[in-house]
C-alpha cells in the first residue's frame, strides 16, 4: 500500500491522526576559508499537506569569539505537490549588535507583516506585502532546498522568498551525476525591494548543491559550496 493511499485512508477515519510523511533533521556546519564559522540546525515535519519547520543559525567556533550572532526561526503551513503556502512565519535575529524581530501571516498564501521590530522608515524600494501572494518566508525556502527528496526531485527546486521588505529567489538546476550522487547548479537572486547600491553591487549568487543517495531512492544534500569575496564558503552537512 502506497504512503498516498495510506494518508488518504487515514483521514477519511473519525479520529485519525495525519500520517507523519517525512521528518528532517538537518545540521550544518558553516565554513569560510576553512575556518568554522557558525552552525545552522533544521528539522522540519510533513504530515499529510500540513509542514512545520524550526531553524537555528549561529556564530561557532573562533568567530563566535570575536561576536555572537544567532537567528531563530520557525514557520508552518501546506504543502501539495512540492509547492509550500506558508501560514505562519516568525524570526528573531541577534547580530551581536542588534536585536530584531518579525512576525508574518497569510491569507489565501498573501503575507501580511504582523510585526516589525525595530520599526523602520519606509524606503522607496520596499515590496508591498499586498503584492507578494504565492512567494514564501526564508525559512520555508531554506527548508525546500535542504530537505531529503524522490530522487526524481533533485535539481528541480524554484521558490521564491519574501521577508517582510525584499523578494528574492532560489532555483536548483541542471543534474549531473557525479561519482554516486548528484550535482545541481544552484543560485540566490535578488528581485526586489533591495537598496541600488546592492543591486548594482551583485544581483547573482550561484552556488552548487550535492546530493548523496540515503536509501528508498531518496536523496540527500550533503554539502553546498559558494564563491565569496573571502575565498570559498560552503555548508557541510554534520
Amino acid at each position: 500500500m502506497s504512503a498516498a493511499l495510506l494518508a488518504g485512508m487515514l483521514a477519511i477515519v473519525p479520529g485519525a491522526a495525519p500520517a507523519v510523511e517525512q521528518t528532517d533533521l538537518i545540521v550544518f556546519d558553516v565554513v569560510l576559508k576553512g575556518i568554522r564559522a557558525g552552525r545552522l540546525t533544521l528539522t522540519g515535519t510533513v504530515e499529510g499537506t500540513h509542514y512545520s519547520a524550526n531553524g537555528t543559525l549561529e556564530s561557532a567556533g573562533l568567530i563566535r569569539l570575536v561576536r555572537k550572532v544567532k537567528y531563530v526561526a520557525e514557520s508552518e503551513g501546506t504543502t501539495k505537490n512540492g509547492r509550500y503556502t506558508p501560514s505562519y512565519y516568525s524570526e528573531v535575529a541577534d547580530t551581536g549588535k542588534r536585536v530584531s524581530e518579525s512576525t508574518m501571516e497569510y491569507r489565501a498564501g498573501v503575507p501580511q507583516v504582523k510585526v516589525y521590530n525595530p520599526p523602520r522608515e519606509p524606503q522607496q524600494t520596499d515590496v508591498k506585502p499586498e503584492t507578494q501572494g504565492g512567494t514564501v518566508d526564508p525559512l520555508t525556502a531554506l527548508y525546500a532546498t535542504l530537505r531529503d527528496v524522490p530522487v526524481a526531485e533533485a535539481c528541480t527546486l524554484e521558490v521564491q522568498m519574501f521577508d517582510g521588505k525584499r523578494r528574492s529567489q532560489i532555483t536548483l538546476s541542471k543534474p549531473v551525476v557525479a561519482d554516486d550522487g548528484i550535482v545541481c547548479a544552484g543560485e540566490y537572486r535578488r528581485l526586489a525591494g533591495f537598496s541600488e547600491n546592492e543591486m548594482a553591487d551583485k544581483v547573482a549568487f550561484p552556488f552548487r548543491l550535492y546530493y548523496v543517495p540515503v536509501g528508498d531512492g531518496r536523496m540527500r544534500v550533503n554539502l553546498i559550496e559558494t564563491d565569496t569575496t573571502f575565498g570559498v564558503g560552503s555548508l557541510r552537512r554534520r
